[in-house]
């Protein structure tokens, strides 16, 4: 019943937020469209529910060839592979929104775990990362929300790739979390904590509310 109730609710929060959205998607289309390299979608390969592919949608916000350029498939806050308007959207997450286009296809629901290129698949420990996509990926999740400024955590970091090993781990840890916990409540509980963080980013209420998430050692 909960797999039901939850492909009811993705449809029902995709349509209105599309609805809702649409004066922030349709000038961020048009402004694509003319400035940067003139692309509007990105559409890249990541693994998905019972670890089957499919092509995510989101804002173009880089350079065409940035997987073979730089630091590759990590992006770093500064970036220079990212265009002008492209660090707008990524600052605002705006370049996350075409995604209710893939939970719209059934790809993607909207609470689950982030889907992933295969590189960064593999930094999850192997009993982690056989389960994780149990759950349909999500466009938001319990471990999008408590890593909500990733980019800036691994930019201030020594040694990116060596952070990103000691995320990972804990990330995969907070996702069997999830998917212990999972209910509508729960996921109706990150999506309001989601909306939270973006007008509130420095008033964190994630721990007031999941008091029994994994312990975190960094």
């Amino acid at each position: 019943m909960y797999q039901f109730l939850k492909r009811l609710f993705d449809i029902v929060i995709a349509t209105a937020a599309l609805i809702l959205l649409s004066p922030i998607l349709i000038p961020s289309m048009l402004i694509l469209l003319l400035t940067g390299e003139h692309e509007v979608f990105y559409f890249q390969k990541r693994v998905g529910y019972k670890n089957k592919y499919f092509y995510i949608w989101k804002f173009a916000t880089m350079l065409k060839n940035s997987p073979n350029i730089g630091t590759g498939e990590i992006t770093l806050r500064n970036d220079p592979r990212v265009t002008a308007f492209g660090k707008i959207l990524r600052i605002t997450k705006i370049n996350e929104l075409p995604q209710i286009i893939n939970v719209f296809k059934g790809d993607m629901s909207i609470v689950g775990p982030r889907p992933l290129m295969d590189v960064s698949v593999q930094l999850y420990p192997e009993d982690i990362r056989n389960k994780i996509y149990n759950s349909k990926p999500g466009m938001t999740g319990i471990g999008s929300l408590i890593f909500r400024d990733e980019e800036k955590i691994v930019s201030d970091a020594e040694d990116p790739k060596a952070m990103y090993a000691r995320i990972y781990p804990y990330k995969g840890a907070l996702e069997m979390w999830y998917q212990k916990n999972a209910s509508l409540y729960t996921d109706f509980m990150i999506i309001f904590l989601t909306g939270w963080s973006i007008f509130f980013p420095k008033n964190n209420l994630v721990g007031k509310v999941f008091k029994d998430l994994p312990a975190r050692d960094f």
